[in-house]
């Protein structure tokens, strides 16, 4: 099959802390870690799907994203890693695990986020992407994705090979999956075996009664730097040593070890093939230094999309989110736009104002200096982004500035999942497949429409005028227009005649 390999699960936000201890608290006898480092990265089944697109594959994450800070940090990451998210709406906060380390050593994990809440119902085009998958890995962390119902439908359905990686809280397995992959603890706690029996027969009794209770056509037990225990339609179990014993940080290297049975899956490898790939490549995952070392370094060092850079309390990730949420409660429509918006003018006012006349908000995704300058050159933008967000936050029609620094707004639109994108300009009327952000906004069932422009303005026209003497830009002073016949919607778009 050509198709993704699809990764479903429960996303968390994973904070790595790294600091130095030389002291202790003077009013407890705890350890002080003084912080020098802090890197974020996707966790559960973020985790998965990340390593999944670095070992070559096209991925595509069905999840569930909080309307917080989390979220919005999540799904920058992965758009970072080359991820495409399909997201279910998810009431609560963004689970988090933060682990401190001091010395290479873990002093604590800290986990907030609270009870797990309840994923909305997938899109349309969620379930169509499970059909045409090219293989599926399901990485339960057991907060509700792997429990949803339409989602369990799809799964069933799918002609694709399943990989099933099991939580002790989550659901069972759908009948029929091609491979489970729980580890020794999992497995205890799935199937209650009585005392004495050796390791490799508790291993090999529980995966056969979870082949039998999930119809399962196989189940392979990880045992850690000792490789896997496979079981499949045989009596005998095969043993899958490690190729080499290798100590060191096995967080993620169960994530490691299902994304790349899934792909070898996806490319028409025999279980027992992939169980055996499976097992070299977590192995050399853990021997290389673990997730520290593993993760590509966009996904590492992307920048925090919409976070606060100054314009009051409409601007940043804690603005939009609370707009949205609040729509979304009263079952209102949620609308935004995005650009540049260097030097504000009534072309800019005129699409405001018509977009947000579509719906009950609107939220505007700006461009950060950093991707303004990357988009039109080192001497833009004229006015910096903590004064573009205040022009925009200051408007009427504008109900919340999220600024973003990517070329593109995909990683804030897939946190925000509007149900309106507004593009303004003269856009080709070949219909809505023409515009670019057209198929992410189908992801969650959204849709991309095009307003008009004034026609005659342009930030690029004006900037050009004042540099050339024509007029300033300063108070009270004359710029003159752009010549006739100028398009101008957002200033950043791609809108025929924008510039």
């Amino acid at each position: 099959m050509a198709g993704p390999v699809v990764v479903v699960g429960d996303i968390l936000l994973d904070r790595d802390v790294e600091g130095v201890v030389n002291r202790l608290c003077p009013d407890s006898p705890v350890p002080v870690l003084d912080e020098s480092t802090a890197v974020d990265r996707p966790g559960g089944a973020g985790l998965a799907a990340v390593f999944a697109a670095a070992l070559g594959a096209e991925v595509a994450l069905v999840t569930a994203l909080a309307d917080d800070e989390g979220g919005a940090r999540l799904s920058t990451l992965l758009a970072a890693a080359g991820v495409q998210v399909y997201a279910l709406p998810l009431r609560g906060a963004t689970p988090e695990k933060i682990r401190l380390h001091a010395r290479g050593r873990v002093l604590l994990r800290h986990d907030r986020g609270g009870s797990a809440g309840e994923p909305g119902e997938p899109s349309d085009a969620a379930l169509r992407l499970l059909a045409s998958a090219s293989a599926v890995l399901v990485s339960d962390y057991g907060r509700g994705v792997a429990r949803q119902p339409a989602l369990r439908c799809a799964l069933a359905a799918t002609r694709a090979p399943v990989v099933w990686d099991p939580h002790p809280r989550g659901p069972a397995a759908v009948p029929g999956v091609h491979l489970a992959t729980p580890n020794e603890s999992e497995v205890r706690d799935l199937v209650k075996t009585g005392p004495g029996a050796s390791r490799l027969a508790t291993a090999s009794r529980g995966a056969q009664e979870l082949r039998r209770r999930w119809r399962a056509g196989a189940v392979t037990v990880t045992l850690g730097g000792d490789g896997a225990l496979l079981c499949h339609a045989g009596s005998t179990p095969l043993v899958v040593p490690a190729p080499a014993s290798a100590e060191g940080d096995t967080c993620g290297a169960g994530d490691r070890f299902a994304a790349t049975a899934s792909i070898a899956l996806s490319r028409g490898a025999l279980v027992s093939e992939a169980v055996q790939a499976a097992v070299t490549e977590a192995s050399a995952y853990v021997a290389a230094g673990g997730v520290a070392a593993a993760l590509p370094p966009p996904a590492r060092t992307a920048s925090l999309t919409g976070s606060r850079r100054g314009g009051g309390d409409r601007v940043g990730v804690g603005a939009a989110a609370g707009v949205v949420t609040a729509v979304r409660a009263a079952g209102g429509t949620v609308v935004a736009t995005g650009g540049c918006f260097d030097l504000l003018h009534a072309g800019h006012v005129a699409t405001l104002e018509a977009a947000r006349q579509l719906g009950d908000c609107l939220v505007v995704c700006l461009n950060s200096d950093a991707s303004v300058a990357g988009l039109k050159g080192p001497d833009r933008p004229v006015v910096p982004q903590g004064d573009r967000g205040r022009l925009l936050a200051a408007l009427g029609c504008v109900d919340a500035v999220l600024v973003f620094d990517e070329p593109t707004p995909q990683a804030a639109l897939t946190w925000l999942r509007p149900d309106i994108w507004v593009k303004g300009g003269d856009y080709a009327t070949g219909g809505e497949p023409g515009l670019p952000e057209a198929e992410l906004l189908g992801r969650w069932g959204g849709h991309t429409v095009v307003v008009p422009y004034l026609d005659g303005r342009s930030t690029t026209d004006m900037i050009a005028a004042a540099r050339a003497g024509g007029g300033t830009t300063g108070s009270g002073d004359r710029v003159p227009g752009p010549p006739p016949g100028v398009a101008v919607g957002v200033d950043g778009a791609t809108a025929k005649g924008a510039r």
